[in-house]
């Protein structure tokens, strides 16, 4: 060998180290590829979703657009016009769209 040249290293030292290697893998292979979930961790329950009222619906979906108006600014009759078309416009679901009617027509003016 000559001087300040790297030694290489044996052919019994690089197939020692790659059975090390491959031994390692073995034994790491089925818990790094396992397709099993962990059962260690339990995820935490949600909690029930919160039941908006009707004035809590209005106030979200009506104020997106425009301005609040007061629920006696218009008869009841009036609302279920209104409503029928707003209802169009804002996408809401059926149930919502009841609520805000039934809180508008409570309070709502005139006949």
């Amino acid at each position: 060998m000559k001087p300040n040249q790297p030694s290489l290293p044996s052919r019994a030292g690089a197939a020692a180290a790659l059975g090390l290697a491959m031994v390692v893998l073995c034994g790491l292979a089925p818990t790094l590829w396992s397709a099993e979930p962990k059962t260690d961790t339990v995820a935490p329950a949600k909690a029930p979703a919160k039941k908006l009222t009707g004035a809590e619906l209005y106030a979200i979906n009506c104020n997106r657009c425009h301005a609040e108006r007061y629920p006696t600014e218009f008869t009841s009759s009036q609302w279920t016009t209104i409503m029928l078309e707003m209802r169009v416009r804002a996408n809401l679901p059926a149930k919502q769209s009841q609520k805000i009617l039934k809180y508008l027509q409570e309070d709502a003016g005139g006949n």
